[in-house]
């Protein structure tokens, strides 16, 4: 609730949003308010999102919040198997799950950057549902400006390169068509 006080967000597209079964969601990073705006604008299902593993490690609020969110640690410093067998099991239980295939925020000036296979491969093999969203404006305190695009789901299929292309494909129309992500980058 606090969410939508904070930042008014505007959502589009919610019947892309299946209302049961696995759900991988996968979009564009913007800010580190992403995730919880995200868990809060999703209805019905909790969204569980894969954080990298420091931030499970720094302490007060940011660790509070990271595993009330019940986030999935990632160890980015390598192919991290262990958090993409958790994050699968998860979705075979019918959960969802969050997940930034850029792998960070980007700060480029790319439209996105290349989208790591991670999204794809959970969305294959534990055949759920892949909704791409994506997230463009400002995150302004108590006044309307970001706004958050649920897309047409990506049917799964065995070539994951092609598939993680259209991912990245849809995610980047999908910016461009709402204008381009509008943040200060460092």
């Amino acid at each position: 609730a606090s969410i939508w006080i904070l930042y008014h967000p505007k959502v589009v597209g919610r019947e892309n949003i299946p209302k049961k079964g696995p759900v991988v969601f996968a979009g564009n990073h913007t800010r580190w308010s992403d995730p919880p705006t995200l868990c809060a604008i999703v209805h019905g299902r909790q969204v569980h999102f894969l954080a990298k593993i420091e931030l499970f490690r720094k302490g007060g609020l940011t660790t509070m919040i990271t595993k009330g969110m019940g986030s999935i640690p990632v160890d980015r410093s390598k192919h991290d198997k262990g958090a993409l067998d958790n994050a699968v099991n998860a979705l075979k239980s019918g959960l969802s799950i969050g997940v930034f295939p850029e792998g960070t925020i980007n700060r480029t000036d790319d439209i996105t950057m290349p989208f790591k296979i991670g999204a794809v491969k959970m969305s294959h093999d534990a055949n759920a549902t892949l909704v791409p969203f994506v997230i463009t404006g400002k995150y302004r305190l108590f006044r309307r400006g970001i706004q958050i695009e649920f897309l047409k789901p990506i049917e799964n299929e065995d070539d994951l390169e092609k598939m993680n292309e259209k991912l990245r494909k849809a995610v980047s129309d999908g910016i461009v068509r709402n204008g381009g992500v509008q943040f200060e980058r460092k």
